[in-house]
């Protein structure tokens, strides 16, 4: 029997939830056999059936990313809605506004109630819970970049608001912030660079109870990748842009229904949207030594396509390199909360270790660590938040982001060394957070895109 290409998929997903309820079954009766028991295989076969079933649905989910139809409005390419640079007061304050304040004490509150205690599982499991996506969406995290007038909540620019915000939800765990902050970062670029039409597009979707899950797709597999030069590329023909190359380390992207990817056009570096399920568009999962919460995947393009009105912003490369900046710049929020939390940790933890009859504390080489890592992580958050805030003055913040990320990149992984370090045998078993906190922090000279501020 002949069948046409809607049918055949209709029946490959019919096929699909058929072969994973009868797998995710047959596990589940094998879980619970006492021949488990008695051969001490337990623990990896309830391990094998929380995977396939996450893996099961996973597959279901990315099989159907195609169902959300971004149907395209407004008739402008005129820049759209741009939130206000803002004011200056002539002095570095770094006191959050009563806004500011407000905004940070409730990341606070789901960093430490919501995301810390997820941690643990979430990076076993290389995927962000349900419960915490949607707890992020209840606070209005993908909205905190897009202008009042668009459905947002930004009154002016919102780089400080998001890097303080940043660094809270961090500090319950980096892996789990990148994954409820990926969204929100496509959606303040759009709300920064959009046209009338691509925000009329995009941007509503955000703004609704049903979020998409969304990415910024800079890095590159490749040697020695240099973020400003990317090797993927987009060539006119005709009406279209023809996307080629591959994306590492995009956060959430089997999930991800909207991708804004960097690509090189006519000699310059600039952003694309592209939507999920296109022909050509390969999209698998790329598990990584830290930041596992966020669901790490590899984006491949192959001959996609897409209208030439799809870039967004300048096709000159100066939207390109300051979204690079601003998303350096959440990077180093990231790490100065995770640093944070290193230093939370370790420091009641050698006021009571006890060795030779008294705290390790009043050893002179544990406290003279202790003491350089809250220094550090000073310089690391004055760096970040000058940054910041000239960055929501609209000021060119390519030094200061230059300076930040050096410090966050270099210092922020010491810190999570000598975080190791001073648990001892502690800091190398998955009982204590530590290690996790200290492989999620050497991402951070590496990662590029993903989140934005």
């Amino acid at each position: 029997m002949h069948l046409d290409g809607p049918s055949r998929n209709g029946l490959a997903s019919s096929e699909r939830r058929d072969a994973i309820g009868v797998l995710v079954a047959g596990l589940n009766r094998l879980a619970r056999s006492d021949v488990l028991d008695r051969t001490g295989l337990r623990k990896p076969a309830e391990r094998v059936v929380r995977e396939a079933t996450r893996r099961g649905f996973g597959t279901m989910v990315a099989a159907s990313r195609a169902s959300r139809s971004f149907q395209r409005r407004g008739s402008s390419s005129a820049p759209g809605v741009r939130p206000a640079s803002a004011p200056s007061s002539g002095t570095f304050d770094l006191t959050p506004t009563d806004d500011e304040q407000l905004l940070l004490e409730v990341a606070r509150e789901l960093a430490a109630d919501v995301l810390r205690p997820a941690a643990t599982e979430a990076d076993d499991d290389a995927a962000a819970p349900d419960a915490v996506l949607k707890a992020s969406l209840e606070i209005g995290l993908p909205v905190l970049g897009v202008p009042e007038s668009l459905g947002g909540v930004a009154e002016e620019r919102s780089a400080m608001a998001g890097t303080l915000v940043a660094e809270a939800l961090a500090h319950g765990d980096l892996g789990l912030a990148v994954a409820t902050l990926a969204p929100g970062s496509v959606a303040t670029a759009l709300a920064l660079w959009g046209t009338e039409e691509q925000q009329q597009t995009y941007l509503p979707h955000f703004t609704g109870d049903d979020v998409p899950a969304a990415a910024l797709a800079l890095t590159e597999p490749s040697v020695l990748f240099d973020v400003l030069a990317p090797t993927t590329t987009a060539h006119r023909e005709g009406d279209e842009l023809v996307l080629d190359g591959a994306k590492s380390l995009v956060p959430r992207g089997v999930d991800a229904e909207l991708f804004v990817v960097g690509a090189e056009l006519d000699g310059s570096p600039v952003l694309v949207v592209v939507p999920s399920g296109l022909p050509g568009l390969d999209v698998t999962e790329e598990p990584a030594m830290g930041v596992r919460a966020a669901s790490l995947s590899r984006v491949t393009l192959t001959g996609v396509r897409v209208p030439t009105d799809a870039v967004l912003g300048a096709t000159d490369g100066t939207t390109y390199a300051e979204c690079v900046r601003l998303s350096r710049l959440a990077w180093c929020a990231l790490a100065v909360g995770t640093a944070q939390a290193v230093l939370d940790y370790v420091t009641p933890y050698v006021k009571e270790r006890q060795a030779f009859g008294e705290p390790i504390a009043h050893r002179q080489s544990v406290a003279f660590m202790v003491a350089d890592m809250a220094i550090e992580l000073q310089a690391m958050r004055l760096l970040t938040y000058r940054a910041a805030s000239r960055a929501a003055r609209g000021e060119d913040v390519s030094r200061d982001v230059g300076l930040a990320r050096q410090q966050c990149a270099s210092r922020g992984m010491r810190i999570g060394l000598d975080g190791v370090q001073l648990l001892g045998g502690h800091g190398f078993v998955k009982e204590h957070p530590v290690e996790r906190w200290y492989r999620d922090l050497r991402a951070i000279g590496v990662m590029e895109g993903g989140v934005l501020v």
